[in-house]
């Protein structure tokens, strides 16, 4: 008689139980925005990090977003509380966005991530791929102040990690088109889990790259970037191959018409 495996599913994680179960997550966050939750303060950080890139640790000391599943913000935890697989595991869940900013010429702008990067190392990617903060100006538990929360964050990365003005990205010209929800490994020890808003923005802007976060950058068509995917020597981070097998491309392909309104704005979240 074969054996049979049980596998319990983690449980759902709330502002109830977020505590109890996260210990590194501080609710502080969860009460302003909700303030019926409860708090528990954060902890130290542990050993993880030793041997990495000095500047890369210190901006996992970042503190995002925690979500419950319908990205309803919980409390906080740093970068790396949120993106230790042993967590992740556990369902522990966190707000993100990626931009896809496009050029003149309707080129989309990739980046590859550096190699000192703690999580997808040397992997291709859209233009930019980061994190709202738990900091006045990012959070909001409503869509619109989420978006505008997420608008903010992506507008301060593309000039942290790719030298772009603000006054080159304007807020009110980041369109926002859905949120997916999607979990991938890195490397066993580190990963994502996260609800990623998908943004775009189309504009001619200077790159001054900060090469402690972004190995080299690329214009591309979609025909190129199709051509990119077959090519066996280069790797892509998996929310990216998410997004561009299930959306990007017809998307771009309606990209500066009246017939691209109709993606924009989702207000479910897709489950990937």
């Amino acid at each position: 008689m074969s054996a049979t495996t049980t596998i319990t599913a983690p449980p759902r994680i709330t502002a109830d139980n977020v505590a109890s179960l996260f210990p590194d997550v501080d609710t502080s966050l969860a009460r302003e925005v909700f303030p019926a939750a409860g708090g528990n303060p954060s902890v130290q950080e542990g050993g993880e990090l030793a041997g990495y890139d000095e500047e890369q640790v210190r901006l996992m000391e970042e503190v995002c977003i925690v979500l419950d599943d319908d990205d309803k913000p919980i409390g906080s935890a740093s970068k790396k509380t949120c993106h230790l697989m042993t967590n992740i595991d556990k369902g522990l869940l966190h707000r993100a966005f990626s931009v896809f900013l496009f050029d003149s010429k309707n080129r989309l702008l990739l980046q590859q991530r550096a190699s000192e990067k703690i999580t997808f190392p040397d992997m291709w990617t859209n233009t930019c791929c980061s994190h709202p903060l738990g900091v006045p100006g990012e959070t909001g538990a409503q869509l619109d102040a989420a978006v505008l929360g997420v608008k903010r964050a992506a507008q301060r990365k593309l000039e942290q990690e790719l030298g772009i003005k603000p006054e080159q990205v304007p807020l009110d010209k980041f369109e926002y088109f859905t949120r997916i929800h999607y979990k991938a490994p890195s490397d066993g020890k580190w990963g994502e889990h996260e609800i990623d808003y998908i943004l775009f923005i189309q504009a001619d802007v200077d790159l001054n790259e900060n090469p402690n976060e972004v190995r080299d950058t690329r214009y591309v068509s979609a025909d190129e970037l199709k051509v990119m995917f077959e090519q066996p020597g280069l790797k892509f981070t998996p929310w990216f191959k998410l997004i561009c097998n299930s959306m990007l491309f017809e998307w771009w392909s309606h990209l500066g018409t009246a017939a691209l309104d109709k993606y924009k704005g989702e207000t479910e979240i897709r489950r990937m």
